[in-house]
């Protein structure tokens, strides 16, 4: 059986409201009366040793009509140097295996875990960061 998307969204909301999500990511609505559930306010907690050590970093999620049959678009807020992230702060997708490997069972808040492991990768340790507080 295919969940609709609605359900699928409001699944990933109580779960992110009730604390059942890695404590290192935090994801909610942008508005509390976003029927469509599509834009969403998310921050990973920087890893001890990457770049953005003990940082913040905020970044926004867009579900279009798609999700979850296609991958969520994520926008970097806070300004990082990293190189799946372009200009704008827009993350690649195909620079982000979990996004470009898309399947319909994926969830927000795991693509922000990702992506936090992204933030440790071995060869980004060295990346010269942008002052904490800069935004795109």
């Amino acid at each position: 059986m295919i969940v609709p998307r609605n359900f699928v969204l409001l699944e990933e909301l109580e779960k992110a409201e009730k604390g059942n999500t890695d404590m290192t990511v935090s994801l909610g609505l942008t508005q509390g009366d976003d029927i469509l559930m599509s834009n969403w306010q998310c921050s990973i907690l920087g890893p001890v040793g990457s770049p953005v050590d003990n940082r913040i970093v905020s970044l926004l999620i867009y579900c279009d009509s798609k999700y979850p049959d296609s991958a969520p678009k994520l926008t970097m807020q806070s300004k990082v140097n990293f190189p799946f992230v372009d200009a704008n702060g827009v993350i690649i997708p195909n620079k982000v295996p979990y996004l470009s490997n898309w399947k319909r069972h994926h969830r927000l808040d795991e693509a922000l875990v990702e992506i936090r492991k992204m933030f440790m990768k071995a060869e980004y340790k060295k990346l010269a960061q942008p002052a904490e507080g800069l935004c795109y």
